[in-house]
């Protein structure tokens, strides 16, 4: 009865009046549609991006099927349950990983969370590689595949897991496009949190073209992160070798070393030939001196504003910014994003506008070093040729290795060098660290050279199977929007 009002709705004349097409986005919605739609009356729900996606589907040269159907079937699509996740203050080896669904982009995973293997979400929240991740709460439609690399770790609920019963590379390829992406967001609603469900992936529209090309796509994503796996285990090698060369104990032994435990609290002298003008408490803890003594036995410590080593590190200022459209601007990525392989930007920075700040503080070389500086602090992330020239915001020091950038990047990144970097830490609500108090972080250059060389060269390796990795996945990205959606 409803379905054929709407029919009879349909066919006559309905006077839209006149909108200012200029200043506000907007377009008719038929009675049909909406009860198509599960009823549902959000302005996202039918919006023109959306209607714009499924009419470029609709024109693509291959026919379209459903996700979920005999074309694109999967074994599984759903999340995980929410649970209390009892985290862990001591970590050990057994201990696993907790990633959110912000976390879980980054190309070398690195947890702060931990829980025991004995917790009961456990097998609700792991992972299994070849799945697809799709952020589903907060930022919506980030898209990840779960390597080797990622699948040692759990994800939160915030993130939807889409097992595909074949060539789940193209669907993740697909997944990533602007046309997927405004079919993604026309399921969200909620008020304060937006979120999606695994229906919203459920009998979504995807093209259909021969099994070559499907499997062309799949082979390249497949390969990509395979590279990306390749890097971390470098990565991982390097910090090995720099570790075992600097006959580092664990950090427990050194706590142990370090402090002296009364029974109600503990403590230490600090001389006031020691004070650097700093007297907040993080800044005198103990371990730090303990790490520098072990670092001299075979290595000679620099400054990180050594001329020797480092040419500049750059603190960008806080500045007005003059957003513009896509090419008439420069890319500007924020923390958040420098740890990701193909950081992902709406955001442009006007060429005329911020030219002179841009060269002077926004601008990265290959091989430059990246630290967060506010916030969470001391994310380490060596720039990869495809981030060179991307503006990168005042959020992050910028620091310019003179030798061995590699090696540096591999010492800042270990667990000691992280301490040492937080122990320069300062602020009461918003922490923060300065390109002066970074200057200051004792970096150990290893008397034997030839191990600096080889750690360097392990390093700087998997910083180019990285721009391989994003290569390849830009190629499969490429051919999804040329030759399978005709853009």
């Amino acid at each position: 009865m409803v379905n054929s009002a709407a029919r009879k709705l349909e066919k006559e004349r309905i006077d839209k009046g006149d909108f200012p097409k200029e200043d506000i986005s907007w377009s008719s919605v038929s009675l049909s549609e909406i009860l198509e739609r599960d009823n549902r009356l959000e302005a996202s729900t039918f919006n023109i991006n959306r209607d714009h996606a499924i009419q470029l589907l609709k024109n693509s040269k291959y026919e379209l099927a459903l996700l979920g159907t005999n074309e694109f079937g999967f074994k599984d699509c759903f999340y995980g349950p929410r649970a209390k996740r009892n985290y862990l203050t001591n970590i050990d080896n057994t201990s696993i990983g907790f990633l959110g669904s912000s976390e879980m982009l980054d190309i070398f995973p690195n947890p702060v969370k931990f829980v025991s293997p004995d917790n009961p979400m456990i097998n609700s929240l792991s992972l299994t590689e070849e799945t697809i991740l799709i952020s589903r709460s907060g930022t919506i439609g980030n898209i990840t595949f779960v390597n080797k690399s990622l699948s040692k770790f759990l994800v939160s609920e915030h993130a939807i897991r889409l097992v595909m019963n074949e060539f789940p590379g193209f669907v993740y390829t697909y997944l990533k496009t602007d046309v997927a992406q405004n079919l993604l967001h026309a399921e969200k609603f909620g008020s304060v949190i937006l979120e999606i469900e695994p229906e919203a992936i459920k009998n979504m529209l995807i093209p259909n073209p021969p099994v070559l090309i499907k499997q062309k796509i799949h082979d390249l994503i497949i390969d990509s992160y395979c590279k990306r796996d390749e890097s971390n285990d470098l990565i991982n090698e390097a910090t090995r070798i720099l570790i075992d060369a600097l006959e580092l104990p664990p950090m427990e032994d050194m706590e142990k070393e370090a402090f002296s435990y009364s029974e109600e609290i503990s403590s230490f002298p600090v001389k006031l030939s020691e004070l650097n003008g700093r007297l907040e408490g993080n800044y005198y803890t103990t371990v730090v001196p303990v790490i520098e003594k072990y670092l001299s036995k075979n290595a000679e410590l620099f400054r990180l504003r050594d001329k020797k080593i480092t040419d500049k590190i750059i603190l960008a200022g806080v500045f007005k910014r003059n957003y513009v459209q896509k090419g008439q601007g420069y890319p500007f990525i924020g923390g958040k994003e420098i740890t990701q392989l193909s950081p992902k930007t709406d955001k442009y920075l006007s060429y005329i506008t911020h030219k002179k700040r841009y060269e002077k503080e926004l601008r990265v070389k290959e091989n430059w070093i990246l630290v967060t500086d506010r916030g969470t602090i001391g994310k380490v992330v060596i720039v990869p040729k495809h981030m060179e020239n991307m503006a990168i915001s005042q959020n992050v020091l910028k620091i310019a290795p003179k030798i061995y950038p590699g090696y540096i990047y591999c010492f800042l990144n270990s667990d000691y060098g992280q301490l040492l970097i937080k122990r320069q830490s300062y602020g009461s609500v918003v922490n923060m660290i300065d390109n002066s108090c970074m200057g200051d972080v004792q970096v150990p250059i290893l008397k034997n050279r030839k191990i600096v060389e080889k750690i360097d060269s392990l390093v700087l390796k998997a910083n180019e199977l990285r721009y391989e990795a994003y290569k390849q996945e830009q190629k499969a990205i490429n051919i999804m929007n040329n030759d399978v959606l005709g853009l």
